[in-house]
C-alpha cells in the first residue's frame, strides 16, 4: 500500500456518514488514505489488528483459508464499506484476508482512535452492531448452505447475491466481473464444478456468459434452484 493524497471526502464511508458532524475534524486529523493495487492484500488472516479500513473506491474480496490450499470468499466489499471489524475482540487478530479486485482507495484509522469514535458516536456504534448481526446471520446461512445445499443451488444463490449487491450494468450483466476461480470460491465449489454448472445454466437459458460477464436471463428459475435445494 502507498499513501494517497486523494480520497475520503468525509462523506462516503460508514464512519463519516454516521458520526457527529462535530467529530469530522477529528477524523480528518487522524485518517490516512492508501492506494491498493489490483491483487494486493490490505491485511492478511492472522495479522494483528492495528486499525480499521473504509473503502472510498474500488472492490475488495474478504476471504479465508479453507482446507490446505483452498480459500472461501466470505463476502465482497465496495465503496462505503468497512474492513477489519471482524478482528474486533480479545484476540485482536484479523480472522480473514482482504484483497483488492481492482485499484482501490481506502481510508484508514488506528484502533485507539476508532475505539474513541465508537464511544462518542452512538449512531455509528448502533449501526455497526446491526451490521455485525446481519453479517453473522449471513455467515450462518452460508455455512448451512455449504453443508446442505447442492452445489448448483449454491452457485445460483451466489449469482443472485452478486446481482443484489452490485446491480446490473448497461448490458444487463451483473455489475462485477469475477474470475471463475473467485466465483467458485464464493460459492464454495471447485473450479471444475462451477464451469460445468455455468454451462448448464447457459444451456437452460437461465444465464448468459460473455468472458467474465454473467447476465441472468431467468431469475425466477435461478431462485427456484435455491428453493428446491432447501427442501
Amino acid at each position: 500500500m502507498k499513501n494517497n493524497q486523494h480520497g475520503c471526502d468525509l462523506n462516503s464511508c460508514m464512519i463519516c456518514r454516521l458520526c457527529l458532524k462535530d467529530w469530522l475534524p477529528a477524523i480528518e486529523a487522524n485518517k490516512q488514505n492508501f492506494y491498493i493495487k489490483k491483487g494486493q492484500q490490505i491485511f492478511r488472516e492472522g495479522d494483528p489488528v492495528k486499525g480499521m479500513y473504509f473503502i472510498y473506491s474500488g472492490t475488495v474480496k474478504v476471504h479465508k483459508k479453507w482446507d490446505k490450499e483452498k480459500e472461501l470468499i466470505i463476502r465482497f466489499a465496495k465503496k462505503g464499506d468497512i474492513l477489519g471489524h471482524m478482528g474486533l475482540g480479545d484476540e485482536a487478530i484479523y480472522p480473514v484476508t482482504t484483497t483488492a479486485l481492482e485499484p482501490t482507495i481506502v481510508c484508514y484509522v488506528k484502533m485507539d482512535f476508532f475505539e474513541s469514535t465508537l464511544k462518542v458516536n452512538n449512531e455509528l456504534t448502533y449501526r455497526l452492531m446491526r451490521f455485525f448481526a446481519g453479517g453473522l446471520q449471513d455467515s450462518e446461512k452460508r455455512m448451512r448452505n455449504l453443508v446442505h445445499m447442492p452445489v448448483k443451488g449454491r452457485i445460483a444463490q451466489s449469482l443472485i447475491a452478486l446481482k443484489t449487491q452490485f446491480g446490473i450494468n448497461d448490458e444487463g450483466a451483473i455489475n462485477i466481473e469475477l474470475t471463475r476461480q473467485d466465483l467458485s470460491s464464493f460459492a464454495g465449489a471447485s473450479y471444475e464444478t462451477l464451469f460445468k454448472v455455468i454451462n448448464e445454466l447457459v444451456d437452460e437459458k437461465i444465464a448468459e456468459v460473455s468472458g467474465k460477464s454473467i447476465r441472468i436471463l431467468d431469475e425466477p428459475a435461478l431462485k427456484l434452484l435455491t428453493r428446491v435445494a432447501d427442501m
